[in-house]
């Protein structure tokens, strides 16, 4: 069973000064198998519903389509719950690792802060690496956050996916990082949906400024606060909340070169 994102526009709402006019849920789909979306550097998303919810990857996509430089294109494969291992168990993150020259492959699990879940991450990750580089690209991590009643855990989290990063030279995603550069800035922002785990649409557009910002070796600020995805869908956040993410995710990228 595959996972796609599901964004459907929505009347205007505020979530605590963000204006965003759309909203996404995870659909399940047992018939959609992982597609290659627009043209450019290609990359692909491997993880579970904190890179499907909101559809990460087309924020991330439409960043580079809105900012005026290099095109992207992106594949997800994303499954709930799924930790890297469980990717490795099923081969279908293989199997699509393999089919393109992929430029990145972003890997993400939970926010692997207790040792147990830090071990796996770091052996999936190993497992990954070769298969990576073998078809020319570079392992990704996308640095997850802990759920909203486990903050205290945000630094084992980020040491975690930067070690597993370190094991194969790979690229760290500071995105936990810009959570809490964001908060210092500014402590009410609603970067969590109510359920306390996935990120808001906020959120989403902060972390995807990360990934987007290193990735593609770009400043955040000035980046677009309007998006187009390819679904159809527009994302808009407000102009003050957009320089707070903006600011906060430049803040986090520099703090992890």
């Amino acid at each position: 069973m595959f996972v796609v994102a599901c964004i459907v526009p929505v009347m205007r709402t505020a979530a605590r000064g963000a204006a965003v006019c759309l909203a996404a849920v995870g659909c399940l789909s047992t018939s959609t198998a992982p597609q290659l979306t627009g043209d450019g550097r290609p990359v692909l998303f491997i993880g579970n519903s904190y890179t499907y919810v909101h559809d990460l990857p087309g924020i991330v996509q439409a960043l580079a389509d809105s900012a005026g430089g290099e095109h992207i294109a992106v594949e997800t494969v994303a499954e709930p719950d799924y930790a890297l291992v469980d990717h490795l168990a099923v081969g279908t993150a293989q199997r699509e690792i393999a089919k393109t020259r992929w430029a990145f492959v972003v890997l993400q699990q939970g926010p692997s802060s207790v040792e147990i879940n830090r071990d796996t991450l770091r052996l999936a990750t190993k497992a990954f690496a070769p298969l990576i580089t073998a078809v020319g690209g570079k392992p990704a991590l996308f640095s997850a956050w802990p759920t909203v009643d486990r903050r205290v855990d945000f630094p084992r989290a980020i040491e975690s996916y930067k070690i597993a990063a370190t094991d194969v030279s790979g690229v760290f995603l500071p995105v936990a990082s810009a959570w809490l550069a964001a908060w210092d800035i500014d402590p009410t922002l609603a970067l969590y949906e109510p359920d306390g785990l996935h990120a808001s649409m906020i959120g989403s557009y902060l972390s995807a400024l990360v990934i987007y910002g290193r990735l593609m070796n770009r400043p955040a600020t000035g980046l677009p606060r309007t998006l187009r995805l390819h679904s159809g869908a527009t994302l808009t956040v407000d102009p003050a909340t957009a320089t707070v993410l903006q600011r906060a995710a430049d803040a986090a990228l520099a703090a992890n070169p």
